[in-house]
């Protein structure tokens, strides 16, 4: 039997490590830009925040397009839009152009998620996903555990033009590499069939595009079952809160050591990397136990217990609040991040609750609740530290945790498909 389907799962890690890069390139440049271009707490927030404007609004009509074209031609071109879109933040001189440009961003990776998901769901077998997602998220904390202090070099030999110049050259090679290389699984031509039969029993939904989807049309009452089950809204809201605390580390978290904490620009790139490598831990243990369990039958604890334990475990933000030793400041926000790494599996509750015609509509709902984070916390911020104290910030991200926790433990409720009555028709 081939094992074609981690070669795919090595492309999908590789476009999420380019993803995220072309998202938090911004958190690096930000201290530079503020001075640069002499911008407000407020603005700065505003600038964080463009991208989930666009990001958030689109995920519904990118789950659409996800369960309509070949993830090949989708992800090719999201790639090459949004690199140039980053490319092209290195010539701006102003805070509108700064913020249309971080906007556009926004547009093209919103089918970015529910393409991941749609894929995995295609390519691996139920007891294989938690494993796979958990191995792909990773790409956002790995990458930029390696990258933030690489980012800092390359701004501090390039500048803070230079730094985005050259993540969107990065990001239009890759690009091209995944045009070249990416198959769904009945279109590829070197995966046996063996390993066909074996993600088809498993419950990996192996056909393509073209092949399953293009006869089928989203509705009203298809759309309006993706917003009617307390289940999904339990994992709307979790993926919100999971995501609350990500976008503080992808955005504000830099500038906190820089500015906040009297860290030089260096240093902090390197300080900035540890809650990442944290969180890429995180979420690989996370995957891993989760399938582990299952396979042993305890499929509430194996989906849950990740989650459930991160989310608590993520409150440790606050004590950072408490201290002004950088090693401990750098130690809470470690262990918060290791706790967000192990409630990142989010997305295989989409995989295993959301109806089965449905995934790519129900993931772009669950992306776009979560992706509002990405809107309201770098503003919310913003707001909270203009006077300077940045410990408001740190209770707000805090109390999103214990509400993301109280989400999956209470709303969600026993994991499993949400079943869809088709409407009586005459």
């Amino acid at each position: 039997m081939t094992k074609k389907r981690y070669n795919i799962l090595a492309l999908i890690f590789g476009s999420v490590v380019i993803n995220y890069l072309d998202r938090t390139n911004i958190s690096v440049a930000a201290p530079a830009i503020k001075e640069a271009l002499d911008l407000s707490s407020v603005q700065l927030g505003l600038i964080f925040s463009a991208f989930g404007w666009t990001y958030v609004a689109l995920q519904i009509p990118g789950g659409i397009v996800v369960d309509r074209i070949s993830a090949r031609l989708l992800y090719g071109l999201m790639l090459l839009f949004w690199s140039i879109a980053t490319l092209l933040q290195g010539f701006v001189n102003s805070f509108i152009i700064l913020l249309g440009l971080r906007a556009s961003i926004g547009i093209f990776e919103a089918p970015a998620y529910p393409a991941n998901n749609a894929i995995v769901t295609k390519w691996f077998p139920e007891n294989e996903r938690a494993s796979a997602i958990a191995i792909y998220t990773s790409g956002q904390f790995i990458g930029l555990a390696f990258l933030f202090p690489v980012l800092t070099v390359i701004q501090d030999q390039l500048g803070w033009r230079g730094l985005f110049i050259v993540s969107g050259i990065i990001g239009i090679v890759w690009a091209i590499v995944w045009y070249v290389f990416y198959r769904d699984p009945k279109d590829h031509k070197t995966v046996s069939a063996e390993e066909l039969q074996h993600i088809k029993q498993g419950g990996g939904l192996i056909g393509s595009v073209s092949q399953t989807n293009t006869k089928t049309k989203i509705s009203w009452y298809d759309l309006a079952q993706a917003f009617k089950h307390r289940k999904l809204w339990g994992i709307y809201l979790g993926q919100f809160c999971v995501g609350s605390v990500s976008i503080f580390f992808l955005t504000w978290f830099p500038t906190y050591l820089v500015e906040y904490r009297g860290l030089d620009f260096i240093k902090s790139g390197f300080l900035a990397s540890l809650p990442f490598l944290a969180a890429f831990a995180g979420v690989l243990l996370s995957g891993f136990t989760s399938d582990f369990l299952i396979k042993k039958g305890s499929a509430e604890i194996a989906r849950k217990a990740p989650v459930l334990c991160g989310l608590l475990l993520s409150v440790s933000i606050i004590g950072a609040n408490f201290t002004d030793d950088t090693f401990y400041v750098i130690l809470f926000m470690t262990l918060a991040f290791f706790g967000n790494g192990l409630a990142s599996i989010t997305w295989v509750f989409v995989s295993l609750m959301a109806p089965k015609h449905l995934i790519g509509l129900v993931g772009g709902v669950f992306n776009l609740i979560g992706g509002l984070s990405a809107v309201v916390v770098p503003v919310v911020i913003g707001l909270l530290v203009k006077d300077g104290d940045f410990s408001p910030a740190l209770y707000f991200i805090g109390a999103m945790t214990i509400i993301g926790f109280l989400s999956f433990w209470l709303i969600v409720g026993k994991v499993e498909r949400v079943q869809v009555v088709s409407p009586i028709t005459e």
